[in-house]
């Protein structure tokens, strides 16, 4: 069955498929479905459960909404895609270290999965490969 499920993902989504392996730890293509329904990265990164929702009126935040919403599995992904990269990547191991120090062991993987989530939507998006120094410029 599960031989079927990657013969089946090569055949519809084939680049995608290709691109999503490129970053250490992803597996979860179907979850994502296709990027173009999803107009910005924040509405990307919202239906993946890696920003706090908030309920707000006339420009005033009225408390946080949405823990459930979006996509568990996704989160749970790149969640284990930051603790990958964490362990075995040449250049996001010293950036996570740098997170983990300035805000904590928590915060700082959450801050990762959320570059590396970033970096899988405009993968995407574009047709790239993904690109750690990318991920690390864009913060600094």
């Amino acid at each position: 069955m599960h031989v079927q499920i990657i013969r089946q993902a090569k055949k519809e989504l084939g680049r995608d498929y290709h691109l999503l392996f490129s970053v250490s730890g992803i597996g979860l293509l179907f979850e994502i479905d296709t990027i173009e329904r999803f107009p910005t990265v924040k509405d990307f990164l919202s239906y993946c459960r890696l920003v706090k929702g908030s309920v707000a009126s006339a420009g005033k935040i009225k408390g946080l909404t949405g823990g459930k919403m979006g996509n568990a599995y996704l989160r749970w992904a790149f969640g284990q895609a930051a603790v990958i990269a964490k362990r075995n990547h040449v250049l996001l191991t010293p950036y996570s270290e740098k997170l983990t120090s300035k805000h904590g062991k928590f915060k700082g993987n959450a801050i990762l999965a959320n570059k590396i989530a970033r970096a899988v939507y405009y993968m995407l998006q574009k047709g790239t490969a993904f690109d750690a120094e990318r991920v690390i410029a864009a913060s600094i």
